[in-house]
């Protein structure tokens, strides 16, 4: 197969004279270059496109691929994620992960959690506060946890985020309205364990692949997963890959990883996001329906390694995941 390769990368958007923390989500080139060569060992054919705008300019001057390979993460708007589906959609063309109504409900964690909560999937109580009339209608039990409500690794989350009193909340609050232009995500603070759930295939057929513990260290900002956190891993957090045969509190938060998985449609490969309540109950977080794919450092291809499956076999599965919709005759198709 040809096989298109969209992308959002980080050194492009940094030389264009955004910030470190703007461009946080998007991918090294590395990142590209090793789900290329992935590709070729499985015999395909590849040809980079990047971003959304050089998807359209492409579009238009008539290329075509058997099946785009996209990790595009977008920069404007709520429905960023959404941008490259909602394109290769118009033009029939096949592409791997989530269509653009999971990419642009997913990447809005209040609406994530109103769709999961009817599916009866546990998730911590929320507010979703977009002014401050939302703001005095909050009637949440303190410790809450506040971040923006359509952000992705850890961006507005620090050691603030942890909130104990209304005069803090309020204080975190505005400063988030202010910095990221967008409703702030308020929910009941969990102090349990954190968990990433790695879930790769659709619908019946998705499976989990394992799960990976989140500890934080003495020198990390404590209690939260934290965009610095992240950013300065090697030194705040040490990465557990837990058993579900050994652990329940595991295999509780497998078991609810894969349903919100279902729940929401996602395709193909991604990760959801746990972490348990004062009772060891886990409950759903997040959803990672466009996770990161760098071999070495993103969270699913080192869940993947832990469980001894090599980056290869990883993009083979996804691959394969994907051509089944094509398959069944509709590159939408579930």
């Amino acid at each position: 197969m040809l096989i298109g390769l969209t992308y959002d990368l980080r050194t492009e958007y940094l030389a264009l004279g955004f910030g470190e923390e703007e461009t946080a989500e998007f991918d090294r080139p590395e990142t590209v270059e090793a789900i290329e060569l992935a590709l070729k060992a499985l015999g395909h054919e590849t040809d980079r496109i990047g971003h959304v705008r050089r998807l359209v300019a492409r579009l238009a001057a008539g290329d075509r691929w058997d099946l785009v390979f996209n990790i595009a993460e977008g920069m404007y708007g709520i429905g960023r994620e959404a941008q490259v589906p909602a394109l290769l959609d118009a033009y029939q063309i096949p592409y791997t992960f989530s269509d653009p109504l999971v990419m642009a409900l997913s990447l809005h964690k209040g609406r994530t959690k109103q769709v999961l909560r009817a599916a009866g999937i546990p998730t911590p109580d929320f507010a979703v506060v977009h002014d401050q009339r939302e703001f005095e209608a909050v009637d949440l039990p303190f410790p809450v946890f506040a971040k923006p409500v359509a952000e992705g690794t850890g961006k507005g989350i620090n050691a603030a985020s942890k909130i104990r009193d209304r005069e803090s909340l309020h204080a975190v609050v505005k400063s988030l309205w202010q910095r990221y232009r967008q409703p702030v995500l308020v929910e009941r603070f969990l102090p349990g364990r954190e968990m990433t759930v790695a879930i790769w295939g659709t619908g019946e057929e998705a499976e989990v692949i394992g799960t990976m513990e989140i500890i934080l260290t003495a020198n990390a900002e404590p209690e939260v997963y934290s965009y610095l956190n992240k950013e300065q891993c090697e030194d705040r957090v040490v990465y557990r890959h837990p058993s579900a045969t050994e652990d329940e509190e595991v295999r509780r938060a497998e078991e609810i990883a894969l349903a919100a998985w279902r729940a929401l449609g996602c395709r193909d490969a991604g990760r959801i996001d746990i972490r348990s309540d004062e009772c060891g109950q886990p409950q759903f977080l997040e959803v990672n329906p466009l996770a990161g794919l760098h071999p070495h450092h993103s969270d699913l291809p080192l869940i993947c390694t832990a469980r001894g499956i090599p980056f290869q076999r990883l993009i083979e599965r996804i691959i394969h995941s994907a051509c089944k919709r094509v398959e069944a005759g509709s590159p939408s198709a579930l």
